[in-house]
């Protein structure tokens, strides 16, 4: 299948990295001052700022 690539608050964190807040209008508009997280494999995401966010990657 593959890997997921937004995750919803709650669930828990695929690999280590840094994760970003993403908006349904993030592509067009982006996100000002979206929030960013630190994570290790196995902990939960916490809470968005909005309800139609989700979290995602930070590229490299």
């Amino acid at each position: 299948m593959g890997e997921w690539t937004r995750f919803e608050p709650g669930d828990r964190a695929p690999n280590d990295g840094v994760y970003i807040e993403d908006g349904e209008d993030s592509f067009h508009m982006g996100i000002e001052n979206p929030q960013k997280v630190k994570l290790q494999k196995g902990e939960r995401f916490p809470a968005t700022t909005n309800k139609n966010r989700k979290w995602k990657r930070m590229p490299k």
